[in-house]
């Protein structure tokens, strides 16, 4: 047996369990729409009256947007550092502590600029 087969199998379920979704949803699905629902809505950002191509959206969201992929990317380079931590002795306990280090200088500039105050 090849064994890329389970995998193929696992792609094949998970897009059936996409496309099975997706068309129950819209075949089941109320069809009763009203102006509120078909509104964006923008992370608890009260809808506004937008312009013909399009509004903008404030600094906040993508101040936090930033912010959420700085610590995503922290958290994604954590997890193999911890599980391999034995084997990389002090290189790798140095390593991290430098990039958290560099990550924890993003997050003092987020602080003092004002990036996490939620007004």
């Amino acid at each position: 047996m090849n064994p890329y087969v389970p995998i193929l199998i696992l792609l094949l379920l998970g897009g059936g369990f996409a496309v099975v979704s997706a068309v129950a949803g819209s075949v089941m699905g109320p069809k009763r729409y009203n102006r509120a629902k078909v509104e964006s809505y923008e992370c608890g950002i009260e809808p506004t009256p937008q312009p013909a191509g399009g509004g903008r959206f404030p600094v906040k969201y993508y101040i936090t947007a930033m912010l959420f992929i700085v610590f995503d990317i922290e958290i994604i380079f954590l997890y193999p550092w911890a599980v391999a931590f034995d084997s990389m002795a002090l290189f790798g306990l140095v390593e991290m502590v430098l990039f958290i280090l560099t990550v924890f200088v993003a997050y003092a500039y987020v602080w003092r600029r004002g990036g996490l105050e939620w007004d």
